[in-house]
């Protein structure tokens, strides 16, 4: 189970600090109906990383990636790289919007209606960021393609699917509960992070995609 928990963590970690998710449920957190959309938000994030996982897993273990064999371990060798070269990608248009003169980091649309939406509508937003959003499936993905690897026993595996989802949602989580029960001194803490992240979300993400690209790519490689 040990093994199994250590193949999704950095991945896991990976999504838990992504800028997104925590600004779009910061801005929630702050309008009139914080106690339910916050809340909404959370359910759908964890639901939304819960199907990534248990789908990435089961393609896995259907292309028999878990099976030891020469055929399926180079497949898995591929695949990592494949997913890693994507990362860094990413990486390299964040970081060249990030360094461009007078730049100025830009909020998704979307986040200039957040304050409009009902309890259901956090919830599917919260759904696709969590499951469909580029970076979160390739994380995912190469999250799950590690556990499958492993051929780890049911229990191991299930240990390995909750570990990941409840790593990578504690950072919603924590601001979701911070908000509710802190008072005045959550809400500036919270606005003083939404800032910080506004500010440098580009610089943060390019970091991030560079760093789990260049750990799928090596891990492909060195499978």
């Amino acid at each position: 189970m040990t093994q199994a928990i250590a193949s999704i963590l950095p991945f896991a970690v990976g999504i838990m600090v992504s800028p997104i998710p925590i600004v779009a449920v910061i801005l929630m957190l702050f309008t009139k109906r914080a106690t339910s959309n916050g809340p909404a938000f959370l359910v759908g994030w964890v639901m939304g990383l819960s199907l990534l996982a248990v789908v990435g897993y089961g393609a896995a273990s259907l292309l028999g990636w878990g099976d030891g064999s020469d055929a399926s371990s180079t497949e898995v060798t591929w695949w990592r790289v494949a997913l890693g070269v994507v990362l860094l990608v990413l990486a390299f248009r964040k970081w060249r919007k990030a360094t461009e003169p007078d730049h100025v980091d830009e909020m998704p649309r979307w986040m200039a209606d957040i304050d409009q939406l009902a309890p259901g509508k956090a919830f599917g937003l919260a759904l696709l960021l969590s499951s469909v959003n580029p970076k979160n499936l390739a994380l995912g993905l190469g999250a799950m393609t590690s556990l499958a690897t492993l051929g780890a026993p049911s229990d191991a595996v299930v240990v390995g699917i909750v570990a990941f989802v409840v790593v990578a949602s504690l950072s919603v989580a924590a601001a979701v509960v911070y908000r509710l029960v802190g008072g005045e001194k959550a809400q500036r803490s919270l606005e003083t992070m939404q800032g910080w992240l506004k500010t440098h979300n580009d610089a943060v993400m390019a970091v991030l995609l560079l760093v789990f690209g260049v750990l799928l790519v090596s891990q492909g490689l060195g499978g």
